[in-house]
């Protein structure tokens, strides 16, 4: 695991619980208005500090009577394949989980499902699950990538946990139309929309006429 930071305490990245937050390295989007270069883009990330895993979990030991669970976000936390591993090590504290991921392994994401070690997901459904629109919100053109966030949806739609899907509405690319089937289709899902926040993000960093076409996320 790479983790790039995290907050002690935290009242709002888990609606009705106290959380530790966890942010992961690496993602494989490249979304424009995405508020966490650091975590994304590879010339940022190996400018910052890999916080140890054990000086992570060694912090969580000691918070653990004083926080309900801990939130695993990003970045991408998916993309690393000892993920279960170390959220193996939260369950054993006794936290609850939350990951927040956007879908593109559902691979990983059934495996935690199945081995019961989460209790909740956000999902980020970045516009509609078309393929040119993805590619353009998202600056990547992996082959499939629609097709994996679809069978994520439905791995969560019968999973039995609690989960929420969510969509950031970004001025002049969110369209009346794009949101009003995005309500439509995900009408019998917990589906939340978000106000984009201004700020430092990726755009500032990168050409965004380039596509990542599936390169290494770090």
């Amino acid at each position: 695991m790479r983790i790039g930071g995290i907050v002690h305490s935290s009242l709002i990245d888990w609606e009705g619980k106290i959380a530790s937050v966890i942010f992961t390295k690496g993602c494989n989007f490249r979304c424009g208005y995405c508020h966490n270069p650091y975590l994304v883009l590879p010339h940022l990330i190996r400018k910052t500090r890999d916080i140890p895993v054990e000086e992570v979990l060694g912090d969580l030991e000691e918070r653990k009577e004083w926080i309900d669970g801990v939130v695993v976000t990003g970045g991408e936390p998916t993309i690393h394949a000892d993920l279960p591993d170390f959220i193996g090590h939260l369950n054993a504290m006794g936290l609850l989980i939350k990951l927040d991921t956007n879908g593109t392994n559902p691979e990983m994401l059934r495996y935690l499902i199945v081995n019961k070690l989460l209790d909740y997901v956000a999902m980020d459904i970045k516009t509609v699950i078309e393929v040119s629109q993805y590619q353009e919100i998202t600056g990547c053109s992996v082959n499939g990538i629609t097709s994996l966030i679809t069978e994520s949806v439905e791995i969560l739609r019968s999973s039995g946990i609690s989960y929420q899907l969510r969509t950031t509405v970004i001025p002049g690319y969110h369209t009346d139309e794009i949101l009003e089937q995005l309500n439509r289709e995900l009408a019998a899902d917990y589906y939340v929309t978000q106000p984009f926040r201004e700020g430092e993000n990726i755009c500032f960093y990168t050409d965004m006429s380039k596509i990542c076409n599936g390169r290494k996320a770090f």
